[in-house]
């Protein structure tokens, strides 16, 4: 193996290409720890670093007979790990973007959950108030707010008045508003 230190990097090259595993061997210990320095400060991450080496220098012994250096091995090796760091950085750029994105789309559904939960709870409570409500004063409250006929209109459905109409919504207002407060009934109003 002494031998093998002797040797310029395209001597050795020459013998990778015969598939001398020793050859190899000393391409790989030759330049394992330099591109690793390399690949640490780009990626900051120690695992992520070896991979992306491990990556350059299989390559080369994978494509060993075919690879046709036009510069010197250390410039094929840096060139190569540079090549994939840039690849590792877009696709993390990718999937960062993807992330934001999943999470925008999350916190808004969630904002609209939250919503449609707290109106359906407050029209549960709004409804469960109207039912006790006396017969006819509910019969014209629901035609109005719920059908949203005008007090005209319910007065010739129900053959009652327009001031009777008037009057039973009025008392339906009156009675939600002491049940469910002045924000519920805010609310109540707005919808």
């Amino acid at each position: 193996m002494a031998a093998y230190n002797n040797l310029s990097d395209f001597e050795l090259v020459a013998l990778i290409k015969s598939d001398d595993h020793n050859a190899y061997r000393e391409i790989y210990y030759r330049y394992t720890g330099i591109l690793f320095t390399h690949a640490y400060s780009k990626l900051q991450d120690s695992d992520e670093a070896n991979d992306v080496v491990q990556d350059v220098l299989s390559y080369l012994w994978s494509k060993r007979s075919t690879i046709e250096f036009q510069i010197n091995v250390s410039g094929y090796l840096y060139v190569s790990l540079r090549n994939k760091i840039l690849n590792i950085i877009a696709h993390k750029k990718n999937e960062s973007k993807y992330v934001d994105s999943l999470q925008n789309y999350l916190n808004q559904n969630n904002a609209d959950t939250d919503y449609l939960t707290r109106t359906n709870q407050l029209m549960a409570i709004v409804d469960n108030e109207i039912s006790k409500m006396p017969v006819k004063m509910r019969e014209v409250f629901e035609l109005s707010r719920k059908k949203h006929l005008s007090h005209r209109e319910i007065a010739q459905k129900l053959g009652i008045s327009e001031t009777t109409v008037k009057d039973h919504v009025n008392n339906a207002l009156k009675i939600l508003r002491l049940k469910l407060g002045i924000i519920n009934y805010l609310m109540f109003i707005l919808f």
